[in-house]
């Protein structure tokens, strides 16, 4: 089910898998790989960043990609040029478009979103029993990107 994930660098970062886990059905969740973002130059852990493999409710409104930049690594670009590394992992699982999704005031993840090449589809509101809304997650921006347009 998982793949090797050892070619999912660049220039200038890699992403080092931590753990994977098993789809919950129960739960709603798909499985996932769990990777720290780290800067090839000095091996330091500057994020972490996530790809949840398939597609269902919960991925409508929490994405098939997630990611944190640590603050003081943040206006880099560490968080687009982890999703773009993540769409070749996308692929092999023959996946044919990711979904990320942010909160609409997040001007950084929208940014972010935008530079891994994802169309902006609209904002959502978050059904009132999901767990997002349950957090004081109301609104949830979607973006897409269709990897059918990423094949070469």
């Amino acid at each position: 089910m998982f793949f090797d994930t050892s070619a999912l660098k660049n220039e200038e970062i890699y992403l080092s898998l931590y753990k994977t886990a098993d789809e919950n059905i129960a739960k709603g969740y798909v499985p996932a790989y769990y990777f720290k973002i780290v800067r090839r130059k000095d091996e330091v852990e500057v994020g972490v960043c996530d790809l949840r493999i398939g597609y269902n409710k919960n991925i409508e409104y929490g994405g098939n990609i997630g990611y944190v930049i640590y603050e003081t690594f943040r206006g880099n670009h560490y968080a687009s040029k982890a999703c773009k590394l993540l769409l070749s992992l996308a692929k092999k699982h023959w996946m044919e478009e990711v979904i990320i999704t942010c909160n609409p005031d997040n001007i950084a993840s929208r940014k972010t979103c935008e530079h891994s090449g994802a169309k902006f589809i609209g904002i959502m509101d978050v059904p009132k029993n999901h767990e997002l809304y349950k957090i004081g997650e109301k609104k949830k921006c979607k973006y897409i990107i269709r990897l059918k347009a990423h094949l070469k």
